[in-house]
């Protein structure tokens, strides 16, 4: 089981960056998924879930708009485009099941924004 996550490099605040996580090894279809983000420092947070057949998505309080989350379960693929980034976007992005149990975290993909 493995999910890699991509997409994140060094954005200008302000920025729109999309990022996109590949999982493998389990049924993807199945399961709701979710991104997650840790900032140095700081404890791990959610910050987006999408169901199974992409009927119903969920944002953190933080995100306010900014952030949309989506999934190709025929690519195993779960993205979150990003908009309007700020400096305190600055982490480390997960993705995973959404929950209650969760996968391997992987290595994620480190956004650092810059003002």
């Amino acid at each position: 089981v493995q999910l890699q996550a991509s997409g994140g490099g060094l954005v200008q605040a302000g920025g729109s960056p999309r990022l996109s996580c590949v999982a493998s090894g389990y049924i993807f279809s199945r399961y709701n998924m979710a991104w997650f983000r840790q900032a140095p420092d700081k404890e791990r947070e959610f910050v987006a879930a999408v169901t199974w057949r992409e009927g119903n998505k969920f944002y953190g309080e933080f995100v306010k708009g900014r952030f949309t989350i989506s999934r190709d379960n025929a690519k195993n693929t779960v993205y979150l485009q990003m908009n309007n980034l700020k400096p305190e976007d600055t982490a480390v992005y997960y993705c995973n099941r959404a929950g209650p149990t969760f996968l391997n975290w992987g290595q994620g993909t480190l956004v650092t924004v810059s003002s």
